[in-house]
């Protein structure tokens, strides 16, 4: 075991370290952080005062543009990197896709409408079976994400730790919902910069975390995490423990030194933030992924577990208040 620590402006987060992965303790007190650069917090996050009444089941899109099955996209390239495999494609009517298939394809879907719903931006997603490509192509037709390209620019990557966001709470949010979510994927190569086309975009610049398959599973300590499998996610837990003023965060995976950067009111924030998600709202976001009921109703209530745990760490920032 390695024991560090990182200095705030009231005390200390102790992280302790086994191998490469971490198990942080987030105290009440956030690690004083500044960005390198600045961007309006729009461009990372608009409060969703609707919330409550988002569509989950199309996220940001909608049925009228969602890809046909009709008809025969022609193959651009090829994707064989990464976990899963896929096709960059363009259809009769110009649109370029990214499609992803196999069992990342419905965690992403979930994640990303998910997102979107509390206020993070996200490139239009949707779960499709039956496609067609122009050829003689592998995978064709199984069911698969597809991510529209067409309508932004890509300006590169940015980092979870150094971005012009960092010390910001819905920065520091996003990581705790992704971490609630249990995707423990948090490669900079997930992070895209896009930049809109369409002149009437508001932000035209957006920061986007735009794969999320490895989300709905486990971190592991010395092997790749699960990903959309309900047994595991059923198995994971928020938190592992309170010591005190401390919350001892259950992961075990890699990238822990991501989350020493998020503290309890980050936490809270976050959890209060995904509790104003109905549950049919969830189940949309399911059914946009085509889960049977009995799944959806199990990650539905294991979510509404998780989210409580969180809620639960709000006398600890009363008595921090009162101090």
């Amino acid at each position: 075991m390695i024991r560090s620590r990182v200095a705030c402006r009231l005390g200390l987060i102790v992280v302790v370290c086994g191998m490469s992965s971490c198990a942080p303790v987030v105290q009440r007190n956030r690690v004083a952080v500044g960005a390198t650069s600045r961007a309006p917090i729009l461009e990372l996050w608009k409060n969703p005062t609707d919330l409550e009444r988002r569509d989950l089941r199309w996220g940001p899109g909608r049925p009228a543009n969602a890809p046909s099955t009709n008809v025969a996209y022609t193959v651009l390239k090829r994707d064989e990197t990464g976990y899963s495999r896929g096709y960059d494609v363009v259809g009769p009517d110009g649109r370029k896709w990214s499609i992803k298939v196999g069992k990342e394809a419905q965690s992403e879907v979930v994640l990303s409408h998910i997102l979107w719903a509390l206020g993070f931006h996200q490139p239009e997603t949707y779960y499709v079976k039956g496609w067609k490509l122009a050829g003689d192509w592998k995978s064709e037709g199984e069911p698969a994400r597809f991510r529209l390209q067409s309508d932004h620019e890509s300006a590169g990557e940015w980092k979870w730790v150094d971005n012009p966001f960092a010390g910001s709470t819905p920065m520091h949010g996003l990581i705790a919902i992704n971490l609630l979510f249990s995707n423990w994927d948090f490669k900079t190569s997930n992070n895209r910069i896009y930049h809109l086309k369409d002149a009437r975009a508001e932000p035209a610049t957006r920061y986007v975390v735009q794969d999320l398959g490895a989300s709905l599973g486990k971190p592991r300590l010395l092997r790749v995490g699960t990903r959309n499998d309900i047994d595991d996610f059923e198995s994971t837990t928020l938190i592992k423990e309170v010591r005190r003023s401390d919350v001892v965060l259950n992961y075990r995976g890699r990238h822990g030194e991501i989350l020493k950067r998020i503290n309890v009111p980050d936490l809270v924030w976050a959890c209060e933030l995904v509790n104003r998600l109905r549950d049919a709202q969830l189940d949309d976001a399911l059914k946009a992924a085509d889960y049977p009921p009995d799944i959806r109703r199990r990650y539905v209530t294991k979510i509404r577990a998780k989210i409580q745990e969180g809620l639960a760490l709000r006398p600890l920032l009363a008595r921090a208040e009162g101090n």
